[in-house]
């Protein structure tokens, strides 16, 4: 597993490349974005931070991270999660991204 933390975060990303998952403990409590590889596109399929870490913003550095790798792998990218959905739509400098 990788640490790919964003300068300036206060807590540790991974990438668990075998798992298909970044992820942050964070307080003893572990909050993931998964996803899946096919035809070079990344799915975003599932986006999780539990209630006891709620509303810190966590859920959108993981995916923030997860863009940034789709992005220097030239993955399109799929949001086939609610919470992947939702960043998009408030997010248009990643548009370039969607498959």
């Amino acid at each position: 597993m990788a640490s790919v933390t964003p300068p300036g975060l206060a807590y540790e990303v991974e990438h668990d490349l075998a798992r298909h998952r970044f992820q942050a403990r964070i307080q003893g409590y572990l909050a993931l974005l998964d996803y899946q590889i096919k035809r070079k596109r990344m799915v975003i399929t599932h986006t999780e931070v539990p209630e006891a870490i709620a509303g810190r913003g966590i859920a959108g550095e993981l995916t923030k991270v997860a863009l940034r790798y789709a992005r220097d792998n030239k993955y399109k990218v799929v949001p086939a999660c609610a919470y992947a959905e939702q960043f998009f739509e408030r997010h248009a400098e990643y548009h370039d991204l969607l498959a």
